[in-house]
């Protein structure tokens, strides 16, 4: 593991208006498999070569979350979800950067914006590349959902040795009627139950966040204590 760079940053927090936070990054060239689960399993999120998590000193708001992927039941409004979107085709693949990737991504952040009043900067080709595409190393990939020829819903993932890490999803709203986040999840969830991965690595729970607090309704799952360092175990409850 080549760590380039590591440093902490304090600024407004993302998740709560009334808060502050403060993050440690990791920038790493190369990540190999066995070190980006080390990371994830203590909290670390991925975009690129960048790795992060929040390590306020006050607040223990920010809470990382994984799905229990054997004993996960789906729900009968679930099951729906997926046999309504059965004419959607998706297929999994290296991250790639195209001109429907970046239109795609375009309209989703606009539509978001006037939704929920995310902030909205427009996206360049080096920005998505660092994001999204840069240092996937051989654990990262994305899921490219199709209905007919048309893009409709892209899925950035990493398929770790014990799970799914969710990194980040977007898609077209025109087609908000087939639930395509909740879509991309089911369906990360049905690999890992044919591919015998214990868990789901969902990022933050915030329990006064919209944005991430629903992520308490896909039972069972359990929370990281604390924020363990690479001496630690951690502890998952």
């Amino acid at each position: 593991m080549n760590i380039l760079k590591e440093f902490k940053l304090s600024n407004k927090c993302s998740y709560l208006s009334d808060k502050n936070q403060t993050t440690h990054y990791k920038i790493i060239e190369e990540c190999s498999i066995y070190h980006c689960q080390d990371l994830i399993e203590r909290g670390y999120r991925r975009f690129g070569k960048m790795y992060f998590r929040p390590i306020c000193l006050t607040c223990d708001e920010c809470k990382s979350i994984k799905i229990d992927v054997a004993n996960f039941k789906f729900s009968s409004s679930q099951k729906r979800v997926i046999k309504k979107a059965s004419e959607i085709k998706s297929y999994i693949q290296k991250p790639t950067i195209s001109k429907a990737h970046l239109e795609l991504f375009e309209r989703y952040h606009l539509f978001m914006k006037e939704k929920k009043g995310w902030d909205y900067t427009p996206t360049s080709v080096q920005s998505y590349y660092s994001s999204f595409v840069d240092a996937h190393n051989d654990f990262g990939y994305e899921v490219l959902y199709f209905l007919e020829d048309k893009l409709i819903g892209v899925d950035l993932i990493d398929i770790l040795q014990d799970g799914v890490s969710s990194i980040y999803f977007y898609y077209d709203p025109d087609y908000a009627r087939f639930s395509l986040g909740k879509l991309s999840l089911y369906n990360q969830i049905l690999f890992a139950k044919r591919s015998q991965k214990k868990w789901i690595y969902l990022g933050y729970y915030v329990k006064d966040c919209p944005s991430l607090s629903y992520k308490a309704h896909y039972k069972p799952y359990v929370t990281l204590e604390g924020k363990p360092n690479g001496y630690e175990n951690p502890i998952w409850l």
